[in-house]
């Protein structure tokens, strides 16, 4: 069963859009799911359906900006230029409240991809006990050199443009290598996915078309230099199971060296169970590449033998 709901933002002023996809059986686990950059929740169906099939309870939300929690097309793509990133944070934290107010003793574990696997990152250097494991998925690494240069450049853009503006420039500068190893192809954004029916899919839709305002883009570079500082990866809880996996094509890990680095910082950081498997011929959304079942069943296999030994044991 598959149900809408909405709960206030913490930013004061929005109505945050989550779906809930809730098991037929006994409900052995939770999974909340956050969602990459320019994209939305429901884009997860398949994959939550696969969860749920399992008696898994899945639910996410559509981050400021994004899906049904825009209130139009100006909304799209904006974070607050203040505290955009916490209010992103904080939105995060509060669907866990009121799940976990739902189902207060099931194992709980987090999942997310892309700009969503930041996001977690971020969220588990405060928010990580009480969780029996977490999955990040397409993620990588930046220096902090290279994201304070992104933050002076959207801070110039702003000053005469305005913090809504939508820059091209930023943009490419972002993506625009992406695409590169994928030449000649069908779309710019062939680096997606390999399965040509989902990339024209993601291509095609208005809610995967988007340009993120400066803005978006200065908040989430700031919330990225979070994740370069050994000290805050220092407070993640050290019992806390991490699972990467990404597509050994995907740049947005730097073809799998990325994500080996972030392996190494977190190990570097005192987590004492971190795993990590790279798709080979995958690209960036695994949940939608040609293999994807077999994904599917990896990410379940590891949850299932995750919450067989947690038995809730993670301090609350």
């Amino acid at each position: 069963m598959k149900n809408d709901f909405y709960y206030p933002s913490s930013d004061g002023r929005t109505n945050i859009h989550a779906v809930e996809w809730v098991p037929k059986q006994e409900i052995k686990a939770v999974v909340q799911i956050c969602h990459g950059m320019v994209e939305y929740i429901e884009r997860y169906d398949e994959f939550a359906a696969f969860l749920t099939e399992r008696g898994i309870y899945v639910t996410g939300h559509d981050h400021l900006g994004h899906g049904k929690s825009a209130a139009d097309e100006e909304s799209l793509g904006y974070f607050d230029e203040t505290n955009g990133n916490k209010y992103v944070i904080a939105d995060i934290h509060r669907l866990r409240e009121l799940t976990q107010e739902k189902y207060p003793d099931v194992p709980y574990i987090m999942l997310g991809h892309s700009m969503g696997s930041f996001l977690l990152r971020q969220y588990l250097t405060s928010y990580s006990r009480g969780l029996a494991c977490a999955v990040i998925m397409g993620t990588g690494c930046q220096g902090s050199a290279l994201l304070a240069m992104g933050r002076i450049l959207c801070r110039i853009i702003a000053l005469f443009k305005g913090w809504k503006h939508r820059s091209v420039l930023v943009n490419n500068l972002s993506f625009g290598s992406y695409n590169k190893r994928f030449e000649p192809g069908d779309t710019p954004k062939d680096w997606i996915t390999s399965d040509k029916e989902k990339c024209a899919s993601y291509v095609s839709d208005p809610l995967c078309s988007f340009v993120f305002t400066v803005s978006a883009y200065y908040q989430m570079f700031a919330g990225m230099k979070v994740l370069t500082k050994k000290a805050n990866m220092e407070k993640i809880n050290k019992d806390l199971p991490l699972l990467l996996v990404s597509g050994a094509d995907d740049p947005v890990g730097d073809f799998g060296k990325g994500v080996k680095k972030v392996y190494g910082q977190l190990r570097e950081a005192g987590i004492r169970d971190v795993s990590m498997k790279l798709y080979d011929g995958d690209r960036h959304e695994i949940l939608n590449e040609t293999d994807r079942e077999q994904v599917y069943e990896d990410i379940y296999r590891w949850i299932s033998e995750k919450i067989a030994k947690d038995k809730g044991g993670n301090e609350k």
